[in-house]
């Protein structure tokens, strides 16, 4: 996606995005990915992991997990059971597991054992959409291929009125890259995501009272829900 075309953004937005980088980084200064790991294979499996799951549910999963299966051979070599067990709390485990199991079997006898370090070659993986492989290389390799779009990123990508788009991931995704300098990307999703967890949450009951909310919410939905003039 990095190769496609991009939407035109004007010099105002532009100007717009990069403010709100800015102030992004003033209130959430040590932006990083929440989920446990030492390197990429970790981050590879806890990603897939927390699919429909919390980071929090996934960190307390994955220790555990690591000490049984530490490496793509030993994971790829594990009873398809014992990982359903492992797995078990973190939601789907059934299909997690085999996403586990294959994916582990994929990097063993296509990439030598080695996490890879492309979009597509990501995408092989069982269990691995454009999200995981965005999340793997942007925090394991420092690749900005993209920006990780999940459910806080979607929502406050519409509220700061940084895309019309409500459902559509990749068109939210190319927005955002088009916006945002791409060696912001990986750092735009963690932003992103502690605001939301943090102060922009999801239901909407009183006036917004963050700095960042009243700055930049004006012009979307997050005020209009509220009863406030846009």
């Amino acid at each position: 996606m990095s190769k496609t075309k991009l939407p035109r953004k004007s010099k105002e937005q532009l100007q717009r995005a990069r403010n709100l980088l800015d102030d992004l980084y003033t209130h959430y200064p040590d932006p990083h990915c929440e989920l446990e790991h030492n390197n990429p294979f970790e981050l590879l499996i806890a990603t897939i992991l927390s699919a429909q799951c919390t980071d929090v549910r996934v960190n307390k999963v994955t220790p555990a997990l690591f000490d049984a299966y530490p490496t793509p051979e030993a994971m790829a070599g594990a009873p398809l059971e014992d990982l359903e067990e492992l797995v078990r709390t973190t939601g789907f485990y059934r299909n997690k597991a085999k996403s586990l199991k294959e994916a582990s079997q994929t990097i063993v006898e296509e990439f030598d054992g080695e996490v890879p370090q492309t979009m597509n070659e990501l995408l092989t993986l069982r269990g691995a959409a454009r999200k995981t492989a965005n999340v793997v290389l942007g925090n394991a390799f420092n690749k900005n291929i993209g920006v990780v779009v999940d459910t806080h990123v979607k929502r406050l990508a519409n509220r700061f009125g940084l895309t019309r788009e409500k459902k559509n991931t990749n068109k939210i995704e190319k927005h955002l890259m088009a916006l945002f300098p791409q060696e912001s990307w990986t750092d735009l999703s963690h932003l992103m995501i502690h605001h939301g967890r943090n102060a922009c949450k999801a239901r909407i009951s009183d006036p917004p009272d963050h700095p960042i909310c009243i700055r930049y919410g004006k012009k979307c939905e997050c005020w209009k829900m509220r009863g406030q003039k846009s």
